[in-house]
């Protein structure tokens, strides 16, 4: 992992902007341990203040600093995407070693099922549950269901991967040594498809917060909790932009702009990393 990151980091461009990106987004959202104010509370500054050496962000017209509002909003839109992340990558993962290793009915059952993922449509889906349970709908039931519908194009890379992979020597040593199938995937083929893993992880989590950040302003989330997609809810219910109090909305949508750049750039790196030929390219064999 430390060569890999070195490597990354020494010859790809867009991995170094992509560590600087995220690295200001993580320290943001540790800041939330040390912070002064409640993000439930409000009215507990003055209102309207543009940005200042006291509040960077600004305040809002709901009476909150900005600054200390994003540093729980970025957190919690991070834990969003990485439990998201976590749920579909379960959950691709065993569909995507058991279909391409057992294959036969089993395949063909789980690619049924996996194709069924595929064509549906997860936005219109995410904004009837969200209207249905709206008031119950927590963050981490919201990520959860998110996950649900995040791992049927993942699922299918693997199987693609795995397809390969049970046709070498490797695989046939260890059957005809009486090696049980659940012990081959695990041992013999995951480790070849954790880098793949890896890089749709960093997708997932874009596609996740994403999503978040289209709820909550169509008002579908927990508007209560501070996110990336309240922060904007909340600038658009108080018109921010037309009372001339810009800062509110800017800092969500910078910092969203910042993470996003971020989560690209280490998944694109990542990715042309995996494949030995691009690889090489990189790092100018």
């Amino acid at each position: 992992m430390w060569k890999v990151t070195r490597d990354l980091f020494k010859y790809d461009g867009r991995f170094r902007i992509a560590t600087v990106f995220l690295l200001a987004v993580l320290i943001l959202a540790i800041l939330s341990a040390v912070s002064p104010y409640d993000p439930g509370k409000t009215f507990k500054v003055p209102q309207d203040l543009p940005p200042s050496w006291g509040h960077p962000f600004g305040t809002s017209s709901r009476g909150q600093d900005v600054f200390w509002w994003m540093t729980f909003a970025v957190r919690n839109s991070l834990f969003l995407g990485l439990v998201t992340a976590a749920v579909s990558r379960l959950i691709a993962i065993f569909v995507g070693l058991t279909a391409g290793y057992r294959g036969g009915l089993v395949d063909r059952v789980l690619m049924s099922i996996n194709d069924s993922f595929v064509v549906m449509p997860v936005l219109p889906i995410l904004i009837l549950l969200s209207f249905l349970l709206r008031g119950q709908l927590s963050l981490l039931m919201l990520a959860f269901i998110m996950g649900l519908f995040g791992w049927p194009w993942d699922a299918r890379l693997i199987r693609a991967q795995v397809l390969s992979l049970k046709e070498r020597a490797f695989t046939r040593t260890a059957v005809y040594s009486g090696t049980g199938s659940l012990k081959i995937t695990l041992d013999e083929h995951l480790p070849f498809v954790l880098p793949v893993v890896f890089a749709t992880t960093v997708n997932n989590m874009l596609w996740s917060i994403g999503m978040e950040v289209t709820l909550s302003v169509l008002g579908l989330s927990n508007v209560t909790l501070a996110t990336i997609g309240t922060t904007i809810f909340w600038a658009n219910q108080h018109q921010a932009l037309v009372a001339g109090v810009w800062w509110w909305l800017a800092a969500p949508v910078i910092i969203a702009i910042i993470l996003f750049l971020g989560l690209y750039l280490l998944f694109s790196s990542v990715n042309e990393y995996i494949d030995p030929r691009t690889r090489l390219r990189l790092i100018g064999g």
